[in-house]
């Protein structure tokens, strides 16, 4: 049930639903914190299955700069420190192909060929079958060819892009899958911390791989570089194992959760969960300015995530002369800088939501703005930095990735904030012109850098910053954190609008009610007038009777006479005091709705009560007329 349901509910029953979910609903031990846990482990293997050839490649390939003799060359711009360090560089002892640039860059693209096609359609499934079998039985393909890729590096270089391309495709389906379970999961409220504690996997599957790589190409079985490859791809399988025991793609369904949780998750999710449609508005998606502006603010943080993510062993080895094992764990830093960032963005977010100091638009939009204006500045700063200042550039280098992280809590969630139903898709669309930026930036940074000087690695990092730049300035303009009108439930709406007119009636029945007093009160006081005439026109007819019963009668019966007129005439004039104390009580109740205040047509003014006996007008009317006639 959305807010806006709600807010037609009463207000008693509206407080004791707050209090029951706040006593009641587990947290972090809940079913969807549980989810939340389960799916970063998942985005750890995801990225170590899709990053280790980034690393294992600088081991496994015969570097340009280290002849056969065994002898360093080292640029003749290098002088003092770098010198030394770069004499300090050993041979690749345990390299076994002499794959040239353009070749290692194409196999590094080669994952984005498969990754982009699979986004869209993999978003498609999801939303129409369930997230659960999509990315559980992609990720398994992705293992296994894991597994296989020392195998077919030996064999041929066109298995291992058949490979890369096949894990590309496998793994292009994570984040859409990911988002459309979500969309059923996550209480509007805990979207950001939900989705950037899920996707810090991401962030620490960078860490480990880069961290355990350099050190596995050392000391690793299968000569080093391959051990990589069976360790990640054997970890990511035990992983799917447990995702198939322990995920359900909805509240419903699952069978270990609370009846508490259950009924807080879907109350507050704006649609229907256990519906799935096939049907997709398309033409309104492409018209959604907040798609268009969430697409930009994606494929511009991927340009500068993905140059940093393929480009960054290469850079850390040629610019800042680190040897493969201080490679592997500097390059970690970053990402562990970026993991701490990402969750505490998420946190953040949504604490400054549910406080109400921001608005959803607005936090997503300042997050986004901080986090492409950080990245870009400090990528610039590494460019200047040297190999005799190696470790600001470290420095600099780690601030950079640590403000992509704040994107966690604005474009990467803002899919589920706008169309939650259908997230899977809008996921797969903004990530599939995303992925270009994973094919082309790897071969901008090679292109770009022939010689690997410091001056050509300075123009990849402009690049980045120039995407930061743009991404800031459109999402900051024309991001939107707000339900959009096309991605509304129809059916979720009749029923809040059954609930608005239920209780619409309700109020108009309790005005009818007041209505039908105040007619009926009326309806009362106009037979008083008619019971007041009536007795009028008797009381008329008595004196002229009463007149002829004098003329015809003897002297002594007139004192009789006048006793009854007597009587009668103090019975109008009760009659007409009586009518006027009605009409101030008419004008004194008008429009009240007190039903105690009702006068109903049996308590008409038939009857008086003379010394506390009710005594009928009509009966008395007829004694007093017997007497006369008598």
């Amino acid at each position: 049930m959305s807010d806006i349901e709600e807010s037609f509910l009463p207000k008693d029953r509206n407080e004791s639903r707050s209090r029951t979910f706040k006593e009641n609903v587990p947290c972090f031990f809940s079913q969807r914190w549980l989810l939340a846990y389960i799916a970063f482990l998942g985005f750890v293997c995801v990225y170590a299955v899709r990053v280790n050839f980034s690393v294992a490649i600088v081991c496994m390939v015969k570097s340009s700069d280290v002849p056969t003799n065994g002898s360093v060359l080292v640029n003749q711009s290098d002088v003092g420190t770098c010198v030394e360090a770069a004499s300090n560089v050993r041979s690749d002892e345990h390299a076994e192909f002499d794959w040239d640039k353009n070749t290692r860059s194409t196999m590094l693209a080669s994952f984005f060929y498969g990754y982009i096609c699979t986004q869209i359609f993999g978003g498609w499934l999801s939303d129409r079958f369930g997230g659960k079998r999509v990315l559980g039985y992609t990720t398994l393909i992705a293992a296994i060819c894991t597994l296989l890729t020392p195998v077919c590096a030996r064999a041929s270089t066109t298995l291992v892009y058949v490979l890369r391309v096949i894990i590309g495709l496998a793994t292009g389906v994570a984040f859409p899958a990911m988002q459309s379970i979500w969309g059923r999961w996550a209480p509007p409220l805990e979207r950001s911390k939900l989705v950037s504690v899920s996707y810090l996997g991401t962030m620490f599957g960078n860490i480990a791989t880069f961290a355990s790589s350099g050190i596995l190409c050392d000391y690793g079985f299968d000569n080093g570089w391959g051990s990589i490859f069976y360790i990640t791809g054997g970890l990511t399988f035990l992983w799917v194992l447990l995702w198939f025991f322990m995920v359900t793609d909805s509240p419903q369904e699952h069978k270990r959760i609370s009846a508490a949780e259950r009924e807080y998750i879907v109350s507050h999710i704006e649609y229907n969960t256990t519906v799935r449609t096939a049907k997709v508005p398309f033409r309104d998606i492409a018209k959604s300015r907040a798609l268009w502006a969430c697409l930009t603010a994606h494929v511009c943080n991927n340009w500068t995530n993905y140059t940093l993510l393929t480009s960054l062993p290469a850079f850390m080895k040629a610019v800042l002369k680190f040897d493969i094992k201080q490679n592997g764990l500097l390059s970690a830093v970053p990402y562990l800088c970026q993991a701490v960032s990402g969750f505490l963005a998420g946190q953040s977010a949504d604490i400054l939501r549910s406080r109400k100091i921001l608005s959803t638009t607005a936090t997503r939009r300042t997050y986004q703005v901080i986090a492409f204006i950080g990245a870009g500045v400090f990528s610039v700063a590494t460019g200047f930095a040297t190999c005799e200042k190696r470790d600001m550039a470290v420095i600099f280098l780690s601030i950079a990735v640590m403000f992509t992280g704040l994107s966690r809590a604005a474009y990467v969630v803002n899919h589920v904030d706008f169309a939650p139903m259908y997230a899977g898709v809008l996921y797969g669309i903004t990530n599939t012109a995303a992925t270009v930026p994973g094919m082309v930036a790897p071969i901008v940074a090679g292109a770009l850098t022939p010689n690997d000087t410091p001056e050509e690695w300075r123009n990849v990092f402009y690049v980045c910053a120039a995407f930061d730049l743009f991404g800031a300035l459109v999402f900051g303009m024309f991001g939107v954190g707000e339900l959009e009108p096309w991605a509304r439930d129809l059916i979720v709406d009749k029923e809040i609008d059954a609930v608005i007119i239920t209780n619409i009636d309700v109020e108009m029945a309790h005005d009818t009610d007041n209505v039908k007093t105040i007619a009926d009160k009326n309806e009362a006081e106009t037979e008083d007038l008619e019971d007041k005439d009536e007795l009028n026109g008797k009381s008329d007819a008595l004196e002229q009777k009463g007149d002829n019963s004098m003329t015809e009668t003897n002297p002594g019966s007139v004192v009789e006479t006048d006793t009854s007129q007597n009587q009668i005439n103090g019975m109008v004039d009760t009659l007409t005091d009586q009518e006027d104390l009605n009409d101030d009580s008419l004008s004194e109740n008008q429009g009240k709705s007190d039903p105690s205040n009702t006068l109903y047509p049996e308590q008409t003014l038939s009857e008086i009560v003379l010394c506390g006996t009710t005594v009928g007008l009509d009966s008395l009317i007829e004694e007093e007329s017997k007497q006369i006639k008598a």
